[in-house]
């Protein structure tokens, strides 16, 4: 019988409710969600990794406290958390790529496709970028749509709004500065 992973479970309030954090054993950060979309990322992390046995810790390689500053307004202590994700290569390069997005700043999905050099594959960036596992960290929120609006985001529109907004406010800029240099 095959052992099942063993991952590192957290919750965090938060000012946009409870979320909860998934890291394996090395440190990695694995999932990160939101407590109410329980629905939404449990059977995705199940679905990634099989059988996992969650274990409830607190702090979990200080990744509790990193974003737990974030979300006091220190937007880039987020930066370099270590994360490991499971998917295919396209999926993979899309949230690498989220990563490289700076805080307070937003990218279209079809900018975001050029960066990637994917430049047909709008479709498949909003696909990859909506099966990101790890929220915030890998910052699926930075992607608006090319009309500057808000579009779908797992948490909720309103989180996302919020995510924006506070990124905005605490790296510098307006409410949201589109079109990241990177």
């Amino acid at each position: 019988m095959v052992k099942p992973l063993r991952f590192i479970i957290d919750n965090l309030p938060t000012p946009i409710g409870t979320a909860q954090i998934v890291s394996d054993e090395e440190g990695h950060l694995r999932a990160f969600g939101w407590y109410d979309r329980d629905e939404r990322w449990r059977p995705q992390l199940y679905a990634q990794y099989g059988d996992v046995e969650l274990v409830e810790k607190r702090d979990p390689f200080g990744l509790t406290t990193a974003i737990e500053a974030y979300m006091a307004g220190e937007v880039h202590a987020i930066d370099t958390l270590s994360v490991a994700f499971v998917g295919t290569s396209f999926q993979k390069k899309v949230w690498h790529a989220l990563r490289a997005i700076p805080a307070g700043e937003t990218l279209s999905y079809g900018a975001l496709a050029k960066r990637i050099n994917e430049p047909k594959a709008v479709r498949a960036v909003g696909l990859a970028n909506g099966a990101n596992p790890i929220a915030v960290v890998v910052p699926c929120h930075r992607v608006i749509g090319s009309d500057g609006s808000l579009t779908g985001y797992g948490g909720g529109l309103e989180r996302k709004r919020w995510l924006l907004a506070h990124e905005a406010k605490h790296a510098g800029g307006g409410l949201f500065r589109k079109e990241a240099s990177i």
